[in-house]
């Protein structure tokens, strides 16, 4: 097959939000389309009217659009009147050729048949008593209007196929029954909208999760009935939690929209989903969406269960965060800054360089936009609040914590130039003159800058607080401990 004959198709049914494991599928069929210069379609599955709605629907596509994966034709709708009488044609162009039948049996009457079937301990599977009927007791319940289902009759023999992921997968026809293809109200069961949409669209690999392996040999049968050469599949493993079992709301978080709310970055998320099913090989783990569509390839799916690790998400989007280039780090974040309500997008507009800088520094250490936007804080209040459990700990001896502060602020006065390795050479020599360590003299100097016991480095932190405020602040926590002295 040529590589501009390859169609795949994202395929969800707007009854939710874009999941993770919907968004996994969807990344690998796009990646698949674009390592091999193919096409990416979207087919929305809404036959369900009672369960499909419209913000559904617009959710999905924005979490696509989010996640980058744009197709390449008009969006489809399965439930549209085309496709539905498309649907309804190949079940009768079935009916026609004899691998279907009309089923009258009600759904009372089934329910009885599996009731039946339990109390003696047997799997119910369908009997194909309709299938028996003549055709002339077919002609007449046809004319006195019974409602009837379309079964498809499953020959003799295995349905087997080699997947892509799986290998080779056959099932024993004997275990599969008659199933309905179409409802007595004329609207298609899953598999039949399926395949016959598939047909349509020319879709090429049928690439999704592997709990529709037992959707595929039914699928396969229908493909053969009407004549139609049948895709490559593919289907990739499920998405666990960490406890092991199917990923889902008690996990946390599942929606892609939410991950995009709490600061993960798109890039992130697409570089984290792919590897939950997909090896680049080696060791490499952070990559660009460009190199992972250089380097996808079915070589590289894998059958295990992938687990869904959001501290393993964290980091990931922490080495992004730092990957790209800084002024698209800083737009990003720029909402969420604003958002903090101590600084407008003017405010820092009209001081870009500043913001940059800013944003430059807090950016190595944090995982989420959110968590940039936090850090910054200190350096956009204009007076601090020391947190209670940090000054206990940095200025345990208050008089001792303002001699050092003291000490500080006259040394960094004194200095000559507002940068680092000169600000960093004298509070060293400061320190060694005083015979104080590190921790002795930096801790009380950090919480009277940012009222916290963590933060950047000092030395980097100055520059950007500047001379002015820097000194500012160191004064008024000394004053601060002269209060609390005094009192």
């Amino acid at each position: 097959m040529t590589a501009s004959a390859v169609r795949v198709r994202f395929a969800p049914s707007p009854t939710g939000y874009l999941h993770v494991g919907g968004a996994r599928t969807a990344l690998f069929n796009w990646l698949f389309a674009r390592q091999l210069g193919g096409v990416f379609l979207l087919r929305v599955e809404d036959t369900d009217k009672a369960r499909s709605t419209e913000e559904s629907t617009a959710a999905i596509f924005e979490g696509l659009r989010w996640l980058g994966l744009s197709w390449d034709e008009e969006v489809v709708y399965q439930g549209s009147q085309p496709f539905l009488e498309r649907h309804q044609r190949d079940a009768r162009a079935m009916l026609e050729s004899g691998h279907a039948y009309r089923c009258f049996c009600t759904a009372t009457e089934l329910d009885e048949r599996r009731k039946e079937a339990e109390a003696r301990k047997d799997s119910f599977k369908y009997d194909r008593r309709c299938d028996r009927l003549s055709a002339d007791e077919v002609a007449a319940r046809v004319a006195a209007g019974s409602p009837f289902v379309i079964r498809f009759r499953v020959p003799e023999g295995s349905t087997g196929w080699h997947d892509m992921v799986h290998e080779d997968i056959a099932f024993p026809n004997k275990d599969i029954e008659d199933f309905v293809i179409l409802r007595s109200d004329g609207t298609p069961i899953y598999n039949l909208a399926v395949v016959s949409d598939d047909i349509f669209m020319r879709i090429s690999h049928v690439m999704r999760g592997d709990d529709h392996i037992s959707n595929t040999p039914k699928q396969i049968l229908l493909y053969q009935a009407l004549g139609a050469a049948r895709p490559v599949f593919a289907h990739f493993p499920m998405i666990h939690g960490l406890d092991g079992k199917k990923l889902s709301k008690r996990h946390g978080a599942t929606a892609v929209g939410d991950y995009q709310h709490l600061g993960i970055l798109p890039e992130a998320m697409c570089n984290f989903l792919a590897l939950m099913g997909w090896s680049p090989g080696g060791d490499r783990e952070v990559m660009s969406m460009a190199e992972m569509t250089e380097l996808f390839s079915e070589n590289g799916l894998l059958k295990k269960a992938a687990v869904f690790d959001t501290k393993k998400l964290e980091w990931m989007n922490g080495q992004h965060i730092i990957r790209l280039p800084l002024d698209d780090i800083a737009a990003r974040v720029l909402p969420s800054v604003v958002a903090t309500g101590l600084v407008t997008a003017a405010a820092l507009e009209a001081k870009h360089a500043w913001y940059l800088s800013l944003i430059d520094l807090l950016r190595a250490r944090a995982r989420t936009l959110g968590e940039i936007a936090e850090m910054a804080k200190p350096f956009l209040v204009q007076t601090v609040t020391y947190d209670a459990a940090a000054a206990a700990k940095a200025w345990k001896d208050p008089a001792e914590a303002r001699a050092v502060l003291r000490a500080a602020h006259a040394t960094l006065a004194a200095c000559g130039t507002w940068e680092r390795a000169a600000l960093e050479a004298a509070l060293t020599a400061l320190g060694e003159a005083q015979g104080l360590g590190a921790s002795k003299l930096l801790a009380p100097i950090r919480v009277a800058l940012t009222g916290l016991s963590n933060s950047p480095s000092i030395y980097d932190m100055l520059p950007i607080f500047g001379r002015e405020q820097s000194l500012a602040r160191l004064a008024a926590a000394e004053q601060h401990l002269a209060g609390h002295l005094s009192a």
